[in-house]
């Protein structure tokens, strides 16, 4: 009777040990791989598990054809050592991604929010997507000024403790029809709507949006790459007011299309 073949686990790095049992099973192969196993007890001492969860993971691993009992030894087959040595180098691989990502920054340049002095305590935060510091000690981020400074002027912070509180901001997307909106009541509207979002960037993606965006608005207006920036300044606590046509929408929210996007809301110009 052919035995039934199961698949290795393919998963990689940490997403890896997402898997129940993932963890105990490498642990055990391990185990299996670097020792004298010739009884499960031990092993399932080391492990910190009973007897029969030890049996249980056996008989698994060898369902999966990763181990097998050869020579009055629990080994790992050759699959299995493959397997391992995978599993460990890609789960080292991806610790070392994320902690490479983990930058440890003891010092740091804000702009004073008001006179700071030499070697003050000082807390951080951002305002308006700026990183300012002013004088006292209560707040999520704190450190010391190591030089004086004017208000708003930048200052050299340093021994930084803690984290600086930030909040995504909203990415509002207005979307323009493509036809049938006269001038004065699609103006109007695009007026009214700006002026509820006197602050952030203010953007158009294609030539008609931007158009009409320069003809209802003075402010300055982000033309390229603008999704992503609208994600970055939605990171710092920036909102984004950014337009579009109806028909260019799909296109344009695919764009924000990633594991943590901002807070994102359509609002259609009515016609």
């Amino acid at each position: 009777m052919a035995s039934r073949t199961h698949p290795v686990d393919r998963s990689t790095g940490l997403g890896l040990l997402r898997r129940s049992g993932a963890v105990t099973e490498l642990l055990f192969l391990h185990e299996c791989a670097t020792r004298e196993v010739t009884q499960l007890r031990p092993v399932a001492q080391r492990l910190g598990l009973t007897v029969q969860a030890a049996s249980h993971i056996f008989r698994q691993l060898h369902q999966r054809g990763l181990a097998e009992v050869r020579g009055d030894r629990y080994r790992p087959t050759v699959a299995g050592m493959a397997w391992l040595h995978a599993a460990f180098g890609s789960v080292r691989e991806d610790l070392d991604e994320r902690i490479q990502r983990l930058h440890i920054i003891r010092s740091t340049r804000a702009v004073a929010r008001g006179p700071v002095s030499a070697n003050a305590r000082v807390v951080l935060e951002v305002r308006h997507g700026v990183l300012e510091a002013r004088t006292g000690t209560r707040g999520s981020s704190r450190g010391r000024a190591r030089t004086a400074a004017r208000s708003g002027e930048l200052v050299e912070v340093v021994d930084l403790e803690g984290i600086v509180s930030l909040q995504p901001a909203e990415v509002r997307i207005v979307t323009l029809p493509d036809s049938g909106v006269s001038e004065q009541p699609r103006l109007g509207q695009l007026r009214r709507l700006i002026r509820e979002t006197p602050e952030g960037l203010l953007a158009a993606s294609g030539v008609e949006a931007s158009h009409w965006l320069q003809k209802a608005s003075r402010r300055p207006i982000l033309r390229y790459a603008v999704a992503a920036a609208a994600i970055e300044a939605s990171k710092v606590g920036v909102p984004t007011t950014l337009v579009v046509l109806e028909s260019d929408l799909p296109r344009l929210l695919a764009r924000f299309d990633q594991p943590q996007p901002p807070p994102i809301t359509v609002r259609r110009l009515r016609g």
